[in-house]
């Protein structure tokens, strides 16, 4: 039944969008190419779904097939959209002029091609960013900096740099020689410690088996930390046992330890300059609506409220739903598990779009709220649609400085 409904509302788009095709272009030639691309990518898509097979996770070749359909329906969304609009427009028109004026037609063929070739040229932006972001938005990292001030930072601490990355999502790496220029931008940044906050893979250890020796090139002064995230743990595969998927996980974690990092799994360390000290807190993940195993206290027993935390919480939610207000005193958490949702605008000063937005309060960059400060990492990698735009691979640093009491 569901593939009826999508097949039925596929193809009522598309019949609207071929309208608008018709009106700009009577071309024979141009109408068959169009039904054979649109079907093709119909067959295509289903196809793709129908043999997705849990028990090895959406492969690079699915995620390019997700990533191509989408490239060519969305437009043809927006162009149904700019079109329809047009024709509820001639409707009223025509009403009206049929009960309060003696006019009897609003039919203009040529205004009519006009607006089927500005919708065709409007629908052209989407489709045009979105195969600009699977071939090149989602390598085009960016170094984000932000200084942030804390009246109880130690003083030894003043200008401790902080590199934040997460969700690194390996399986679904597809160009080696990005991924070298990606470390090595980390690596420039020459800050103190190195986080990484939560999903190493999509859902399987063997996804990093090639790309271990790259990021274990990963340096910093005080080492390299990380905890996991939702999909570290393989809850999005089928697994022939309980057994094997534990084994997974273990086989993760164990990895990480070999690349040099610390996995922080619900405890803390000390990062130390001379006497004095402050804790890196890592909890495992807590998200609203997914795995549910962070646990804060567990993490932070024996800390008192006086001592300085950074907190490693893979989830945003965590933050917004404990942390925040926890009377322990948390003050920095870095997160990430959004990506921006991999699409969106962002224009510094005047828009921050996207639609991940409606889903979550905190999604990108840096929020304020109870003398407390979150970072939310938009992502090195990506999942699902292989691509990004707007919302472009992100490498956080952070300054910590002393704000004068």
């Amino acid at each position: 039944m569901r593939w009826f409904i999508f097949i039925l509302i596929y193809i009522l788009v598309d019949v609207y969008a071929f309208q608008a095709i018709r009106t700009f272009s009577k071309s024979a030639v141009l109408s068959v190419i169009y039904v054979f691309i649109s079907l093709a990518f119909l067959a295509a898509f289903i196809y793709t779904l129908s043999t997705l097979d849990r028990s090895r996770g959406i492969e690079v070749r699915e995620m390019y097939m997700l990533g191509w359909f989408l490239a060519f329906f969305v437009p043809k969304l927006i162009l149904v959209l700019l079109m329809f609009g047009e024709d509820i427009l001639r409707l009223l028109v025509a009403s009206y002029n049929r009960f309060f004026t003696e006019q009897t037609s609003f039919e203009l063929p040529s205004r009519r091609k006009f607006i089927s070739a500005l919708a065709l040229g409007v629908a052209a932006i989407p489709f045009a960013s979105l195969i600009y972001g699977m071939y090149r938005g989602k390598y085009r990292y960016r170094v984000l900096s932000y200084s942030l001030e804390f009246e109880d930072l130690p003083e030894a601490f003043e200008g401790y740099r902080i590199t934040q990355i997460s969700d690194i999502h390996s399986g679904s790496f597809d160009d080696a020689e990005k991924i070298i220029y990606g470390i090595d931008l980390i690596n420039e940044q020459k800050s103190d410690v190195i986080l990484f906050t939560g999903d190493l893979v999509n859902n399987f250890a063997h996804e990093m088996k090639d790309w271990t020796g790259l990021f274990s090139k990963l340096k910093a002064k005080d080492g390299v930390y990380s905890v996991l995230g939702n999909h570290d743990y393989g809850d999005y595969a089928d697994w022939e046992s309980q057994a094997a998927k534990t084994e997974n996980l273990n086989t993760l974690n164990k990895l990480q330890r070999d690349m040099g990092w610390r996995l922080l799994l619900n405890e803390h360390v000390f990062l130390e300059r001379g006497n004095s000290r402050i804790a890196l807190v890592g909890v495992e993940n807590w998200g609203a609506g997914f795995k549910q195993a962070g646990d804060i206290d567990k993490a932070s027993n024996g800390l008192m409220p006086q001592d300085f935390k950074v907190v490693m919480s893979h989830d945003p939610t965590y933050w917004s739903e404990r942390l925040k207000n926890d009377p322990n005193n948390y003050q920095l958490t870095l997160s990430g598990h959004t990506h921006g949702m991999q699409f969106g605008i962002e224009i510094p000063g005047f828009i921050r779009w996207s639609p991940v937005q409606y889903r979550y309060d905190n999604w990108a960059g840096i929020y304020k709220e109870a003398g407390k400060v979150l970072n939310v990492n938009r992502g090195f990698g990506y999942l699902g649609y292989p691509g990004r735009v707007g919302i472009w691979p992100e490498v956080t640093v952070i300054e910590l400085r002393r704000r004068l009491k």
